[in-house]
């Protein structure tokens, strides 16, 4: 059954087997925090490490090179790139 929308969407309910939850709880004691705030930064951290990995393009040095060199001594523009820089329409 799906679960209706609530405006408050500040609230997370989980559903894990018993011995992660005793794992979670053996890590809070140690940390001397509470689970809630346990999870959320451990969720946070794998988030923005997922998002960062998604997000970054990590080049070799010698694709950094080349690039840096494109950038420095662009190729002349092909007939389709000069195509289409002739079918833009004019700023006014």
């Amino acid at each position: 059954m799906p679960q209706r929308l609530v405006e408050d969407n500040s609230r997370m309910s989980l559903r894990i087997p018993t011995e992660e939850k005793a794992l979670l709880l053996r890590a809070v004691a140690l940390k001397h925090t509470n689970l809630t705030d346990f999870v959320v930064s451990s969720a946070l951290e794998a988030a923005r490490s997922v998002i960062d990995q998604a997000e970054r393009l990590r080049l070799s040095e010698r694709d950094s090179l080349r690039a840096l060199d494109l950038l420095e001594n662009p190729p002349a523009p092909n007939a389709k790139l000069l195509a289409a820089a002739q079918a833009l329409p004019k700023l006014p």
